[in-house]
């Protein structure tokens, strides 16, 4: 990983992510980070934009902590009484 102070920082945005091809450039401003270019040559969009929403992000940790919560197991049956379904009635099949 390479940085780079953002008084510094003169070439052009191609120059940079030509550059961050080998790794991820980090924007310093007074030695602290303000930015990164990264790369992303074989992510499509929507797996970009979801690993960058906060939102997304957060509800993803939600998750996770309810699943800590819950002892990481949570029955098919816990999950019909929460919702009010009932189980689906099978029949066995007639033999042909």
């Amino acid at each position: 990983m390479r940085t780079v102070e953002i008084s510094e920082a003169t070439a052009s945005l191609s120059d940079y992510a030509r550059e961050a091809r080998k790794g991820t450039l980090v924007v310093t401003r007074r030695g602290k980070p303000v930015a990164a270019v990264v790369p992303v040559e074989g992510m499509d969009l929507e797996s970009l934009a979801l690993s960058t929403s906060r939102d997304f992000i957060a509800l993803i940790e939600r998750s996770r902590a309810s699943y800590r919560e819950s002892g990481g197991v949570v029955s098919l049956n816990e999950v019909r009484a929460k919702y009010g379904v009932k189980p689906k009635v099978t029949r066995p099949r007639k033999a042909r």
